[in-house]
């Protein structure tokens, strides 16, 4: 396992990430394993967190781990508010977030998906999207 560092330099997390391709598998392998070794912590993880600067997720949908590769919503639905938390942040902050979203991606073959989701695995999903574009809570 090559659970790696989170990064708290919110400098280097507002970076926009760049468009991943099938060079970064190893970026979301590091990125599962990372989130393996936080799995008391964290929901998922985004590739930044990890020093990264890749558009790639990892994050628990149920007792899965599930990677994407270049995630975009392209679609939401049941806008409301919440507080969350970051590995990467201190404390807690308020945030809007969407009770349904659709999701393009690549998963660890590459070959393009869409998938919509819903509830806690979505929230988790668009904060992860969050920190690609160098959104943070």
């Amino acid at each position: 396992m090559t659970a790696k560092t989170i990064i708290k330099d919110q400098w280097r997390l507002m970076q926009k990430a760049n468009d991943a391709d099938q060079n970064d598998l190893v970026v979301g392998k590091d990125l599962l394993d990372t989130l393996l070794a936080n799995r008391e912590r964290a929901a998922g993880l985004a590739a930044n967190m990890i020093g990264v600067n890749k558009r790639v997720i990892a994050f628990y949908a149920g007792p899965l781990a599930i990677v994407m590769y270049n995630p975009e919503i392209v679609a939401k639905s049941g806008s409301y508010q919440t507080e969350e938390g970051c590995l990467s942040l201190v404390g807690t902050r308020p945030t809007t977030r969407y009770e349904t979203i659709v999701v393009k991606y690549q998963d660890q073959n590459f070959e393009r998906k869409t998938q919509e989701f819903t509830g806690f695995i979505a929230e988790v999903i668009q904060h992860e999207i969050d920190h690609c574009q160098g959104i943070l809570i």
